[in-house]
């Protein structure tokens, strides 16, 4: 097969396994009356019919799909549900509801909200989860067992915002961008969210409390922490008040918070507010949270198509982080060592990564981290010695984001390959002068090596191919 054939079909392969219409088929099992669901080596068994009274949420950029996947299984079972996703250009009121969406299931509700800055369709759509969930709990003091199902995705934590008692949307926000202007860590500012939140860092769990839970999670971030994914609002939160008030008094903030947050601060540090859930707290004993979608699925599934085209494979891992120009040229310097020596292993080979790089700007260009680094791995193919160079028709280098979406651009990455370098020349453009203004789609646009896909429907990072035949 042409090496572009061939990534593109693995490619393709890895994000259909993550494809949020399809992605619960891959790890539940229904059989009409026990939903299986697979946990790493281990397999989760609800019996529905046991339940009494069910509930689906379904929160972030893929919710409606996978609302729909679920849906196809558990049908009329579901008593009521609420499905929050991203708001479509112009639809401007809190109420927006889509017809279209979810319409054979007249229990389910559908709200779109803004993203990724919050805004007042969030807050009304984080206040309805938060009374749903409470409904929930009732049920089950009124002794109807009670189940709640929560579908996670990408995007979750704006869509859905819910400000503690006593503070509000704005108030939230000011101390959002305090810490944002102060140099904080994301790490930092996510700590300080879950305590200024009714639903972030475990608390939507401790709505539904002691209704039985399920959460399943399509991760968006690199490593797949569940307290990051949409913030964590079903597994237990580790930091404390304690270390709320360390982060304010390390950036000096303290004075400059609304007065509503400092006194919500000093109640905490009192114990007079309860803390965000522990992973001892018992209500995590019923409610469980499982991730069916991550970047590591979508690799192994990249590896499986290889295989099956006649490549052999090797996996670098799904945590590529760093400089995307710095991680090209470790790819180049695998090239020849392939071409060569053959190792770390002999030719047909499919090196495969996944992960989320970086690009510091320093040019006008336009381009995404997945353009920028085929354009860097191209600039180093130039730059090969010759007994290596000679054999450069043997190789291609697909960088991607799931997505299908490389930063500003419409397109989900580029190839780099001697096509490229050939077309480039005969153009007169160099590639080095295309990294230097960060300009990497204008490159791959005019040598007809952007890789399009369009909106794929879901986010697990960025993958890597580099194919050697």
């Amino acid at each position: 097969m042409e090496l572009r054939a061939a990534a593109k079909a693995i490619f393709s392969a890895a994000v259909d396994r993550v494809r949020p219409e399809r992605l619960l088929s891959w790890s539940l099992a229904w059989d009409g009356s026990v939903l299986q669901v697979r946990e790493g080596q281990t397999t989760l068994e609800y019996e529905i019919d046991r339940y009494q009274y069910i509930v689906l949420i379904s929160i972030g950029k893929a919710a409606v799909p996978m609302a729909e996947n679920l849906l196809s299984m558990l049908g009329n079972r579901i008593a009521e549900g609420l499905v929050v996703t991203k708001a479509m250009e112009g639809e401007l009121h809190s109420d927006e509801e889509a017809a279209s969406d979810l319409a054979a299931w007249p229990q389910i509700r559908v709200l779109r909200a803004g993203h990724p800055v919050p805004d007042l369709r969030s807050n009304q759509a984080g206040r309805e989860l938060l009374a749903l969930a409470r409904r929930a709990a009732e049920k089950q003091r009124q002794n109807l067992r009670t189940l709640a199902l929560v579908l996670l995705s990408g995007g979750g934590s704006a869509l859905a915002s819910c400000p503690a008692e006593g503070i509000s949307a704005e108030e939230k926000a000011a101390v959002t961008k305090l810490l944002l202007g102060c140099g904080a860590s994301i790490h930092e500012i996510n700590t300080v969210r879950k305590h200024l939140s009714a639903i972030k860092g475990g608390q939507l769990a401790r709505a539904f409390y002691p209704a039985e839970g399920l959460a399943l999670v399509l991760s968006d971030v690199v490593g797949d922490d569940l307290d990051v994914i949409a913030s964590g609002p079903t597994v237990a939160d580790r930091s404390t008040w304690h270390d709320v008030h360390r982060i304010f008094q390390h950036y000096r903030l303290m004075e400059s918070l609304p007065a509503a947050v400092q006194q919500r601060v000093e109640l905490g540090l009192a114990g007079s507010i309860p803390e965000t859930p522990k992973p001892e707290d018992p209500l995590f004993r019923s409610f469980r949270t499982v991730l069916v979608g991550t970047n590591y699925h979508a690799i192994m599934e990249a590896e499986r198509e290889a295989q099956r085209q006649g490549f052999a494979t090797l996996v670098l891992g799904t945590r590529l982080q760093g400089e995307a120009r710095e991680i090209a040229k470790v790819f180049a310097s695998m090239t020849g060592d392939i071409l060569i020596h053959g190792i770390p292993h002999a030719a047909p080979l499919c090196v495969i990564a996944g992960g989320e790089t970086t690009v510091t700007l320093k040019g006008k260009g336009k381009g995404g981290r997945n353009q920028e680094m085929a354009l860097a791995f191209l600039a180093a193919m130039r730059k090969f010695p010759a007994e290596i160079r000679d054999l450069g028709d043997r190789v291609l280098f697909l960088s991607a984001g799931t997505d299908g979406n490389d930063g500003p651009t419409d397109a989900a990455g580029a190839f780099a390959d001697t096509n490229v370098l050939r077309r480039a020349d005969e153009l007169g453009l160099d590639p080095e002068v295309f990294l230097a203004e960060n300009d990497s789609y204008a490159f791959f646009d005019k040598t007809g090596a952007l890789f399009r896909t369009g909106p794929t429907g879901t986010n697990v990072c960025d993958i890597q191919l580099l194919l050697v035949q």
